[in-house]
């Protein structure tokens, strides 16, 4: 989930030991490390720092069931035998029918609603009926780019007059979710996986593990340190390859997420003559379907949708938000990336325990009061 897709970011870890280890410790604790691609349809690895592999093997196993579930009741692509998931809500057409749910849903879509508000609205779950369209259209690109097109503006405006959050009815006490408009569609891409994260670690917290780092598609969080007390290590990566990494954070009890516009997106060719989608190739060449002129330009398209413009955000190429809650960080590093530098800026100052970092289009680098103190000095 959060979109099946190329990793929206991918974070480059590095878990090198900063202090030394007194014998003791060497022999108590030990780094171990799984992997797996069965969660939210990324990458995902877990490290963490256990006496034994018998130890390790068993808390990741706990941890992966965990993610497993939260990925299958927060499908919007599938349906799963003997659960109703956010696929089965939006495949309700009676928009007077209520659904009843796992109580995970209903706090993951209560926190949403919460977002939602928090975020003036840039980050809003009942976007699913326009960002269907673009998956469709993007699917389609990445499958056969002589084709690719955008999505047409009139589709996009007809889909957004069922976007409103108002639509989205949660009774806590039934554990019951209904859509109120049957063409309204939940798209929990922005939250997710960054609220299945939390619930991982505060799960891991809850069993006093303190050892820990997960990195679930790019969602990075720290459970306490790595096994010598030093803090663990994230390098931020730089989307011009210019330069392995933008900055190096340092971090413990905290959560990394960021939001970019290199890492999933497709391409239109559009002819420059007459504003058309999709090539042919002639004699090596690329032309125009419909002019037949040689002057087709490519142009990258990514999957985060600006909620005023319908398109894809230009305002940035990166923000990456550092707070405790991997499901907030989530939440506002879509909603920071659709709005300009002042106003993130100012909702990031406005909220206690959050920094945030932002690469502009022009490269320039924007940073919050606090987010200093966790850059690693050369």
């Amino acid at each position: 989930m959060k979109k099946i897709f190329i990793v929206l970011l991918t974070f480059i870890l590095s878990l090198l030991f900063v202090g030394c280890k007194t014998p003791t410790e060497e022999a108590t604790l030990k780094k171990f490390s799984a992997y797996s691609f069965e969660v939210f349809d990324t990458v995902s690895t877990i490290t963490g720092y256990e006496k034994t592999e018998e130890e390790f093997n068993k808390v990741k196993t706990e941890i992966f069931s965990l993610l497993k579930e939260y990925h299958r009741l927060f499908d919007i692509y599938k349906k799963y035998d003997g659960i109703e998931n956010l696929y089965t809500i939006n495949k309700v057409e009676n928009g007077e029918k209520e659904t009843k749910v796992d109580k995970k849903i209903i706090d993951m879509l209560s926190f949403s609603k919460e977002a939602y508000t928090l975020t003036k609205g840039n980050t809003n779950v009942l976007m699913g009926s326009v960002l269907s369209i673009w998956h469709d259209y993007r699917e389609e690109g990445v499958d056969e780019p002589w084709n690719a097109k955008l999505p047409p503006m009139e589709d996009l405006e007809k889909a957004n007059e069922h976007t409103s959050i108002e639509n989205l009815v949660i009774d806590k006490e039934n554990l019951t979710v209904k859509i109120t408009d049957a063409k309204a569609k939940l798209d929990v891409g922005a939250i997710a996986k960054g609220y299945a994260v939390e619930r991982v670690a505060e799960y891991l917290e809850s069993l006093g593990k303190k050892g820990y780092l997960l990195n679930i598609g790019g969602n990075v969080r720290a459970i306490g340190v790595k096994g010598d007390g030093t803090p663990w290590l994230a390098g931020l990566e730089d989307p011009t390859g210019e330069k392995e990494f933008l900055d190096i954070l340092q971090i413990k009890d905290l959560s990394i997420v960021t939001s970019g516009s290199w890492q999933r997106y497709y391409v239109v060719y559009k002819c420059s003559s007459c504003d058309s989608d999709g090539f042919v190739i002639e004699n090596g060449d690329m032309v125009c379907t419909s002019c037949k002129e040689k002057t087709v330009e490519p142009k990258e398209y990514h999957h985060i949708i600006d909620k005023d413009t319908l398109m894809p955000s230009t305002n940035l190429t990166a923000v990456s938000v550092v707070t405790k809650d991997s499901g907030l960080g989530d939440a506002l590093s879509t909603a920071l990336f659709c709005m300009n530098v002042e106003e993130g800026l100012a909702l990031v100052e406005s909220l206690d325990g959050v920094e945030a970092r932002w690469l502009t289009k022009e490269g320039e680098t924007h940073y919050s009061t606090g987010f200093s103190q966790y850059i690693v000095k050369e």
